[in-house]
C-alpha cells in the first residue's frame, strides 16, 4: 500500500512541476511578444529580428536591451558570493 500511495505523491509532484514550468514558459512568451509589439517587431525569425534591430537608432536599441535584461535577468544569480572577499593568488 505505501508504495502505491508514493507512486500517487510522486505523480501529482510530477504533474504540478509540468504545470509550473508550462506557465513559466508562457509568461516569457507573453512578456517578448509584448515587447516586440512595443518595438513594432513583426518579424519572428532570427533574421527578421537582427534586420529589424539593425534599423533602430542606439537609444531605441539600448532601451529594449535593458528591458529585456531586466526582464530575464536571474534574479539568484550573484547573491551568495557577492559579501565574499577571494584572496588573490
Amino acid at each position: 500500500m505505501k508504495n502505491s500511495r508514493l507512486k500517487g505523491v510522486f505523480g501529482v509532484l510530477a504533474a504540478v512541476g509540468i504545470a509550473v514550468a508550462v506557465k513559466k514558459m508562457a509568461d516569457r512568451k507573453k512578456t517578448m511578444k509584448d515587447i516586440f509589439e512595443e518595438y513594432d517587431i513583426k518579424e519572428r525569425s532570427p533574421f527578421g529580428f537582427a534586420d529589424k534591430i539593425r534599423e533602430m537608432d542606439d537609444e531605441k536599441y539600448a532601451e529594449m536591451k535593458a528591458k529585456i535584461k531586466e526582464k530575464f535577468a536571474s534574479k539568484h544569480c550573484c547573491k551568495r558570493h557577492s559579501g565574499r572577499k577571494f584572496a588573490e593568488a
